[in-house]
């Protein structure tokens, strides 16, 4: 018996509305589409409920609808109405009132093209396709973008590609099993909190809480009560009896971010701490045994602070049975791009959501800075940049970031400058097109054999 083979699946048209209320246009432009399932409207109403129900790529939409049909305020209205609802949705203007002042318009409010009337079927089929091929790609790149963090995502929360915090990233994956206090250094910005969450998560302690201190941003004088806690009365204003941070994270991890700005006194309490694993809180007589595992962190030179008699030694190597230093962003190849297009969906999405990307000049830009500030100057300039950008792309401008300069401190040798540049350029293309071979090959303007080769010859992770 022969089985007959099963249909193929039938592939789904690309969506088309078109808003217009003369019914002799509506026929001739319905049937100039074939390749679209096309979706007619003659009003507001009926415009939005298709837009809502179709979710339509492309919209070509007459300015002149009832009850305005010889002006343009009702097509401004829906043009209105169709960016706030579907934003991405690509809309093609058409209007024979005032063309010109009705284009720009309609451009500053949004739409992605326009044309006037009398209609030339031809050119707007052009115009059509042209947008439905851009609406394919950012919508490709939107799910590359939404993808990426978890791609590149280490110890659940941070987001890197870059192979110096990889290395960090697993360090502490290793320790995180044991009791071992971890010290991590590194400068503001680098993302110390992240990592020590990070390392709580992932150690037997994850149930406990995990509670974070900023020893510098906590007068000298109150330090010692957050941190041990105090009884009832034991100063003015000790109305009740109140846990400290160490006592609180019992059972879990203490993050003391700045412990280089701990008071020289207070050091001695903290040392007793860690020899003895119990406190007395401020006021008390009794002893409280606690089991807190201590992660802290600091950018200060701890051994010059030794040298100079501000920080005790004892209490360091208490503190420091594992240290872990956290390369700058600038250390970091790719993560400043990277990273930049995970800020910018997040903030695009909260403020602005008209803005889909970044300019060729932003990402240069953006590859090219120094970032003393780290990923803090990097979150805080997408968010201004986002907030600030008049058009649909976010640009150098935009980031208030100068042109990228040439790098004076490249060697002078030609092939190891020549490995320089390649590393740091693959680097930049790989976090540019998310990891996709293909498209990073493209952007170098080599082919995929060769660029396997290269990640080969530089031992480079992919």
């Amino acid at each position: 018996m022969i089985q007959e083979r099963p249909p193929s699946p039938v592939k789904a048209l690309p969506k088309l509305l078109i808003v217009e209320d003369d019914p002799g246009l509506q026929a001739q432009l319905k049937w100039a589409y074939e390749d679209f399932e096309v979706f007619i409207a003659g009003d507001r109403q009926s415009a939005l409920a298709l837009l809502r129900a179709e979710e339509p790529a492309v919209v070509t939409l007459d300015l002149g609808l009832p009850p305005d049909p010889d002006g343009t305020s009702e097509g401004f209205a829906v043009l209105d109405a169709i960016m706030a609802l579907k934003p991405d949705t690509k809309v093609i203007v058409a209007s024979g009132h005032g063309a010109r002042e009705s284009a720009l318009r309609a451009i500053s409010q949004g739409a992605y093209d326009f044309y006037a009337k009398p209609v030339d079927i031809d050119a707007l089929g052009l115009i059509v396709r042209r947008a439905l091929h851009l609406h394919r790609i950012e919508a490709e790149n939107r799910q590359l973008a939404e993808r990426a963090p978890e791609d590149n995502r280490v110890l659940g929360r941070m987001i890197t590609g870059a192979p110096e915090m990889v290395k960090v990233a697993r360090t502490i994956e290793r320790v995180a099993g044991t009791n071992v206090s971890v010290m991590l250094l590194g400068a503001s910005g680098t993302g110390k909190e992240l990592l020590a969450r990070g390392l709580h998560e992932a150690s037997p302690r994850r149930q406990g809480a995990f509670v974070a201190i900023n020893c510098a941003a906590i007068p000298e004088n109150l330090l010692e009560s957050e941190l041990f806690g105090h009884e009832k009365g034991a100063f003015t204003g000790a109305v009740k009896t109140t846990e400290g941070k160490i006592e609180q994270a019992s059972g879990g991890t203490l993050f003391l971010d700045e412990v280089g700005d701990i008071p020289f006194p207070l050091q001695v309490k903290l040392l007793r701490f860690l020899q003895e694993r119990t406190i007395e809180r401020i006021g008390g007589r009794r002893s409280i045994e606690v089991d807190t595992r201590i992660v802290c962190a600091t950018h200060q030179n701890l051994e010059a602070m030794i040298t100079d008699g501000r920080f005790r030694e004892d209490l360091f190597y208490r503190l420091a049975e594992i240290v872990v230093r956290i390369p700058s962003l600038a250390e970091r190849p790719g993560d400043a791009a990277l990273l930049a297009k995970v800020f910018l969906t997040r903030f695009a999405a909260e403020m602005n959501p008209s803005v889909k990307g970044f300019a060729p000049d932003a990402l240069a830009a953006i590859d090219g800075w120094t970032w003393p500030g780290n990923v803090r100057e990097l979150e805080n300039r997408v968010k201004r940049a986002v907030i600030m950008a008049d058009g649909k792309l976010v640009t150098a401008s935009d980031l208030d970031l100068a042109e990228p300069g040439e790098d004076e401190a490249n060697p002078l040798n030609l092939k190891s400058a020549r490995e320089v540049t390649d590393r740091k350029m693959i680097r930049h293309a790989l976090a540019r097109s998310e990891g996709n071979i293909s498209n990073t090959a493209r952007l170098l303007g080599i082919s995929r054999p060769t660029l396997y080769d290269l990640l080969k010859q530089y031992d480079l992770q992919h």
